[in-house]
């Protein structure tokens, strides 16, 4: 398939999405690139909403958005941030978290998660289930429904999200639902995406990779706190919203998990979105389909959250 027209037009202003070269780059400089967002502009309206504070769960910053002024208990979406779990932060994706509170009507709970390589693997994961823990655990501090909760995440975070469900279903915690965006779900890079995408396309393979070994170091790559494709029993999880870009490396995985959970019984919509590119649901200044995804994204949550179409907007 064809790259969307959008996705060629970016690609000529973002031919990588770092344009650096990652493996020369110190600990200082990664630090560094992370207070730099060149897209801040194209990430979407900063949304008001009647509530917008930073706190901690379980000693991790999190934001926590909520929709609507009242103090009665609401539906929660645990949001995890991309950024191959190097880069990304509640502030860079704040525009999201909003468009998703206020799209479904549920009290978003973004995770300010640790990064690699200061803190390598499995400290992201951990991060990602202390959060929904602790959502569990004092519903009543978030405004929190604890019987209606979901997980949210895109890319690295779609990998935390992944893991997060299992980790919850593992510990008698109800999920109702897991929204996977683009996730990361295997670490062995072998899949016919990762040739065909592998450069020119955006996110680049060698990027991943690099991203791979600042998180997973030496770590055991079928450990499914890691790569959730590798959970040997996927039966009993959460319902979930599975969405790739065609023209990603990551494509191929995603589709993966999505037959995976299928198989297992696991209730799934699986949605490609043909000609796109790594990230773009996070960017609707440049790209149509963002929208589109947004809206799909949202109206499987809402199902999920049991929320009539009224609460929360679509548009």
């Amino acid at each position: 398939m064809a790259l969307h027209p959008q996705a060629e037009a970016y690609l000529k202003l973002f031919p990588s999405d770092l344009g650096v070269e990652l493996a020369s780059l110190t600990r200082e400089q990664i630090a560094q690139l992370r207070s730099l967002d060149g897209m801040a502009e194209q990430r979407g309206p900063s949304i008001g909403l009647p509530e917008v504070r930073d706190e901690t769960a379980a000693g991790v910053p999190v934001r926590i958005y909520r929709p609507e002024p009242d103090g009665r208990p609401l539906p929660v979406l645990v949001y995890f941030h991309g950024g191959g779990w190097v880069f990304g932060s509640v502030e860079r994706n704040d525009a999201l978290a909003r468009d998703l509170a206020h799209r479904t009507g549920a009290v978003v709970v973004s995770a300010d998660y640790r990064l690699a390589p200061e803190h390598p693997f499995p400290a992201a994961a951990e991060d990602a289930f202390a959060v929904v823990r602790d959502v569990h655990a004092r519903p009543a501090r978030y405004g929190a429904d604890p019987r209606r909760v979901a997980v949210v995440g895109d890319s690295a975070g779609g990998n935390l999200a992944a893991v997060a469900a299992w980790l919850a279903r593992d510990a008698g915690l109800r999920i109702v639902h897991q929204a996977l965006i683009y996730p990361v779900v295997d670490v062995s890079c072998d899949t016919p995406s990762y040739v065909t995408y592998a450069k020119g396309f955006g996110l680049e393979a060698a990027e991943m990779r690099w991203f791979i070994e600042q998180y997973a170091g030496g770590a055991d790559p079928r450990d499914p706190r890691l790569a959730p494709l590798h959970l040997p029993d996927k039966s009993g999880l959460a319902p979930a919203t599975v969405i790739t870009a065609e023209c990603d490396p990551l494509c191929d995985e995603g589709a993966a998990y999505a037959r995976a959970l299928a198989g297992a019984g696991v209730p799934v919509e699986y949605r490609c979105f043909e000609g796109a590119l790594h990230g773009f649901l996070g960017l609707p200044g440049f790209f149509d389909q963002a929208l589109e995804g947004r809206d799909l994204l949202a109206a499987r949550l809402r199902d999920a959250l049991r929320l009539p179409p009224g609460q929360g907007a679509a548009s």
